[in-house]
């Protein structure tokens, strides 16, 4: 197992964790070491134990109002995703409801082929007349 040495609160703390693991580590004690940071530049030196138990109760409490963040912004999204699904349904409606403005092409060239035949046949008639 392998052993990483983090500086938290300019202390030095050696720590085993799994293999691969190191990075998250390190970035872990970064995020308390900057709290710790924080709070003796604040206060001043503390005992140790004191140190680490406070740094960790203000990450504790910076993790609650992101989470309250997150669970306001995936309210939020889900909103909007029953929204975008209402608008859909909606317009797959009208859509369905809406007269045709011209008829299927097929249709409508044969229309006028039956019409340009007619018309010859009257002309015919006419002139034959």
């Amino acid at each position: 197992m392998p052993e990483v040495t983090v500086s938290i609160g300019k202390r030095n703390f050696v720590l085993a964790c799994n293999k691969g693991e190191e990075p998250h580590l390190k970035a872990a004690a970064k995020l308390l070491s900057a709290e710790a940071d924080t709070l003796q530049s604040q206060i001043g030196r503390v005992p140790e134990a004191r140190m680490l138990l406070m740094s960790g109760l203000m990450l504790a409490d910076k993790v609650k109002e992101m989470e309250a963040a997150v669970g306001g912004a995936v309210t939020r999204i889900e909103e909007l995703e029953a929204q975008i699904a209402a608008t859909e349904t909606r317009m797959t409606s009208m859509a369905a409801a809406a007269p045709k403005a011209f008829p299927n092409e097929e249709v409508l060239l044969r229309s006028y082929e039956d019409a340009v035949l007619r018309l010859e046949e009257l002309a015919d008639e006419i002139e034959g007349k």
